[in-house]
């Protein structure tokens, strides 16, 4: 591997030379004459194709309506959460951090809650000063997408302010409601962001977003009523022997 000290840099195969970023660097490398696979090469080639596509999916949805810079290694911190939990396990992607510096925790003692009704709730607890921190943004990101087809069905937001203008603040608390219908897996992420009075506080430690709700598509329930006992009378079979009771006169018309 080789490192680009270059004005002017370049991405992608030029020749039998390829050109790549990684941890801020401009690398090169050959390209290989011949590549061998075996089964388990192919296979951890596909997983790790999935994988990626459905990174990608998931950034695409959520990163265009964070108001926070995401770090560097976003891409490949996601695919490794992804991993981690299992290309299939949507539940796995719970409390993935969208800013690799900082998680809300730093913000908030207490965890938040995701209602029936499509509200997040922020329980009441005691907010600290943060420095030069005069306002504090919540922003509720809701987006719900189909992995079966790999579409986005549609994003949702919500915004709240809280004034820091005190050592110790005491939050009563919210519910920031969002509605994003449709079939597919519902990404709940809550972004925090610290402001001074006219401008937000560019810091890695002053901003975080994490997903902290998944809801998978519910399916249709099915009732099942027990059928009710048929009233009336009942037709004679026209074959059947008619039988006439003994306190009965049968009279035959000519």
């Amino acid at each position: 591997m080789a490192i680009l000290d270059s004005l002017i840099p370049f991405k992608g195969r030029l020749g039998n030379i390829i050109s790549y970023e990684r941890n801020g660097k401009h690398c090169l490398r050959t390209v290989p004459q011949t590549v061998r696979q075996t089964d388990n090469t192919r296979r951890a080639a596909k997983v790790f194709g999935a994988t990626s596509r459905k990174g990608a999916l998931i950034r695409h949805a959520i990163t265009p309506e964070l108001n926070i810079h995401p770090d560097r290694a976003l891409v490949n911190r996601l695919n490794s959460y992804i991993l981690g939990a299992g290309r299939n396990n949507h539940a796995g992607l719970l409390n993935f951090r969208f800013k690799g510096y900082t998680g809300l925790d730093r913000f908030f003692g207490s965890k938040t809650v995701f209602k029936k009704d499509g509200s997040l709730h922020i329980p009441a607890q005691y907010i600290q000063g943060y420095g030069d921190a005069l306002r504090m943004e919540l922003k509720v990101i809701a987006t719900r997408i189909d992995f079966s087809t790999r579409t986005i069905k549609g994003t949702d937001t919500a915004l709240l302010k809280i004034d820091l203008n005190k050592e110790c603040h005491y939050f009563e608390g919210a519910d920031l409601r969002v509605d994003v219908p449709g079939k597919g897996t519902l990404l709940v992420v809550l972004q925090v962001k610290l402001f001074t009075e006219d401008f937000d506080i560019r810091d890695k430690k002053s901003e975080a977003a994490d997903i902290v709700a998944v809801v998978e598509e519910q399916a249709p329930q099915v009732t099942h009523t027990k059928e009710k006992p048929r009233t009336g009378f009942l037709l004679p079979n026209p074959g059947a022997p008619t039988t006439i009771p003994e306190n009965q006169v049968h009279i035959q018309r000519e």
